[in-house]
C-alpha cells in the first residue's frame, strides 16, 4: 500500500486533488432518471415481484469533511428529495466508522457512508450482505506529529511515544499501523510495538491532548488534520495522499445492505440520485460548497464554524468522486489482513456499481468499472 513516505511542511498544496476522477458536469440530469416505487431494472440485485416501498429509509453518516457528499446530501434535500412518496430517509450521525460498522452489522442501518476499513470489515462479517454502490471522497487523511518529532530522527523518535486515532480499526487506524509496520515498528490489530496508539479518546479530545502536548501526533480525517496543524501547531509529517498511485484513495464509500438491494432496488437508486446530485453540487460550486458544508456540519453537531483557515487548508486535501477505485478497496483489505483485524482480503463481490452506472450512462458521463471486485 504504502510508498515511501515524504516529510511534509503544513504549507497547503497548491491544487491539492480536487477534482474527481469521474466527470459529474452531465450529472444533475440524472436524478430524474428511473421512477420511484419500482422494482425493476435496478441492478444486479433486482427482484422480479414489486415489494411495497418502505416507510423509512436509515442513514448514516460521519460528521466531518471526509462525508461532505452526506452532509450536502442531507442538508439540501437530495436524498430526501429523491424518495418516492411516503418514505422517509431517517439520518443517524456518528462519531467514527467502527461504531457505523457496529451499527450496520447490528441492522439499525440500511445505508451509510462509510470508510473503507469499516466497510470492509462489515462485508466480510456478514459473508457479503454489505455491499459498496458508490465512492463519495478522496484524501483528507494522515499523520500529524508535533514540530519537535518532525524535525528530530523521524520516525524512530516516534518509539515511546502516544499517537492518536479516531477508534480501533477504523480506515486511519488501519493506515496507521500499516505505516508504522513499514517503518519497523511491530505493529498489528492490538499494538502499536514500541509505539502507543490512542483509540478511545476520540478526534475532538485527541486534538485537545495534542494542543496540550500530552500526545505526539495523530493520523486523522479531516477536518481535524488540519486543526492538528493550524490550532496544534503541528507538521504534516505523512500525508497519506503521497502514499498511493496518483495521489487518491477511497476516504469515504456508500454501502447498502444486500436486503435493501434485493427488496428495494428502487430506494437504492434514489439515494444514489441524491449522491450524484451532491457530488455534482459540490464539485460545480467550488467556492460556495466548503461555506455550505461548513454549515451543515456546524448544524449536524450542534457546534461552531470551522475556522476559515482550517476549512481553507482541509479542502485542499479533499476530492469527492463517485468512483470507489476499487483497486485501492483490495489494497485496503489485504491492510486489514495484514495487520490481523480481518482473517480474509477476498473481497470479491463487494462492489455492485450496475445501479450507479445505469445512472451515470443516462446522464452521458463514462461508467465506473468494479475491477475484480464486481
Amino acid at each position: 500500500m504504502f510508498r515511501k513516505s515524504l516529510l511534509r511542511s503544513s504549507a497547503p498544496r497548491q491544487g491539492g486533488t480536487r477534482r474527481a476522477a469521474t466527470s459529474v458536469a452531465l450529472l444533475a440530469t440524472a436524478v430524474v432518471v428511473g421512477a420511484c416505487g419500482s422494482a425493476s431494472g435496478s441492478g444486479a440485485g433486482a427482484t422480479t415481484k414489486p415489494q411495497p416501498d418502505p416507510s423509512t429509509v436509515n442513514l448514516g453518516y460521519l460528521v466531518n469533511l471526509t462525508h461532505a457528499p452526506a452532509l450536502i446530501g442531507v442538508s439540501q434535500n437530495f436524498f430526501q428529495g429523491a424518495m418516492p412518496t411516503g418514505t422517509t430517509v431517517k439520518t443517524t450521525t456518528f462519531s467514527t466508522g467502527t461504531l457505523e460498522s457496529e451499527a450496520l452489522l447490528g441492522g439499525t442501518l440500511d445505508a451509510a457512508f462509510v470508510g473503507p476499513g469499516p466497510a470492509i470489515n462489515a462485508f466480510i462479517k456478514t459473508k457479503g450482505k454489505v455491499i459498496i454502490v458508490a465512492g463519495a471522497a478522496s484524501g483528507g487523511a494522515g499523520l500529524v506529529v508535533s514540530k519537535s518529532v518532525a524535525d528530530g530522527n523521524f520516525p524512530a523518535d516516534l518509539a515511546g511515544k502516544t499517537l492518536a486515532t479516531p477508534s480501533l480499526g477504523n480506515t486511519q487506524d488501519i493506515s496507521l499501523r500499516e505505516w508504522l509496520q513499514s517503518k519497523g515498528f511491530a505493529a498489528n490489530s492490538t499494538s502499536g510495538g514500541s509505539v502507543n496508539i490512542d483509540t478511545s479518546s476520540g478526534n475532538s479530545v485527541s486534538l485537545q491532548n495534542f494542543e496540550a502536548g500530552k500526545i505526539a501526533g495523530g493520523w486523522v480525517p479531516e477536518p481535524y488534520e488540519s486543526e492538528f496543524i493550524l490550532q496544534g501547531k503541528g507538521t504534516l509529517a505523512v500525508d497519506e495522499a503521497s502514499l498511493w498511485p496518483n495521489g487518491q484513495f477511497p476516504t469515504t464509500v456508500l454501502v447498502v445492505t444486500q436486503s435493501l438491494l434485493q427488496n428495494h432496488p428502487d430506494i437504492v437508486n434514489d439515494l444514489l440520485k441524491g449522491l450524484v446530485q451532491s457530488v455534482n453540487w459540490i464539485n460545480s460550486n467550488e467556492s460556495a460548497a466548503p461555506a455550505a458544508v461548513n454549515t451543515a456540519l456546524a448544524a449536524t453537531t450542534g457546534g461552531k464554524l470551522l475556522k476559515t483557515s482550517v476549512l481553507t487548508l482541509a479542502w485542499t486535501h479533499l476530492s469527492f468522486l463517485l468512483d470507489p477505485l476499487a483497486a485501492d478497496l483490495q489494497t485496503d483489505a489485504n491492510a486489514a489482513q495484514k495487520i490481523g483485524f480481518n482473517t480474509t482480503a477476498n473481497i470479491k463481490g463487494i462492489l455492485d456499481l450496475g445501479p450507479l452506472n445505469k445512472i451515470l450512462s443516462a446522464a452521458g458521463s463514462p461508467t465506473i468499472s468494479a475491477g475484480s471486485l464486481g
